[in-house]
């Protein structure tokens, strides 16, 4: 009896370790993108289940960028069909279209970290709040008070922090505002892009300059209906 019994156990089969859960990756994904730095047991999952992953999401229309040297993955929508292919899918991964100022800081902030890569010190690009405004002070109005002009800039700068191409860092109080250039920018303004970056930068000073112009013209006439309409009441 006890042999039988020893046996009849032994014939169980031996449960199986319980491996990554494949949802508990994609949902993630789905919502934004995920760090290394920040959850490092996700990570690991996620490089040893990425092929499961792309064949997962592709069904959704969806493609991994993963980038295993700077340690961030997200999903993006994959390329457009060719012309006469079947019907696109809606959207998962909307596109936000952005402002001429939040794309021009963006551009200059990847400039940035090329120039900082270049140097071969830190991993971290860390810039201050008064960094980034002489970054864009240049582009901008130069008419413009100086505290609507650091209010503007700051709204620029939420914007991208709101985009997670920056992230805020905690600073004690009283301290100027601190913030980490994050890494993912390379892979939305990519290096061919930034080649051509000083002929971009002279279309925007271009635009720039442009609008600048229409505004200034727009004030001078507003002078002049003034000063018109107080000689008429004279």
């Amino acid at each position: 009896m006890e042999t039988e019994l020893q046996l009849d156990a032994s014939a169980e089969p031996a449960s199986a370790p319980a491996g990554p859960d494949l949802s508990a990756l994609v949902i993630p994904l789905l919502k934004g993108v995920l760090y290394q730095e920040a959850d490092a047991v996700s990570w690991s999952a996620l490089i040893n289940l990425q092929a499961r992953v792309r064949d997962y999401v592709a069904v959704l229309d969806l493609e991994l960028v993963l980038d295993e040297a700077e340690g961030y993955a997200f999903l993006r929508s994959r390329p457009q069909a060719e012309e006469g292919a079947a019907a696109r899918l809606p959207r998962l991964v909307a596109r936000r279209p952005l402002s001429f100022p939040v794309s021009l800081l963006l551009a200059l902030l990847r400039k940035k970290l090329a120039e900082f890569d270049a140097g071969g010190g830190d991993t971290r690009l860390i810039l201050t709040r008064d960094d980034v405004v002489e970054l864009l002070r240049v582009f901008l109005h130069e008419g413009s008070n100086e505290a609507r002009l650091i209010d503007q800039i700051d709204f620029y700068l939420s914007k991208v922090v709101e985009l997670g191409f920056v992230r805020r860092l905690k600073v004690q109080t009283g301290q100027t505002a601190t913030f980490e250039v994050r890494r993912i920018l390379k892979s939305f303004v990519d290096a061919q892009w930034l080649a051509a970056f000083d002929q971009r930068l002279a279309a925007y000073r271009s635009l720039l300059a442009g609008e600048n112009g229409v505004q200034a013209k727009a004030g001078q006439e507003r002078n002049r209906s003034g000063t018109r309409g107080a000689a008429s009441d004279e």
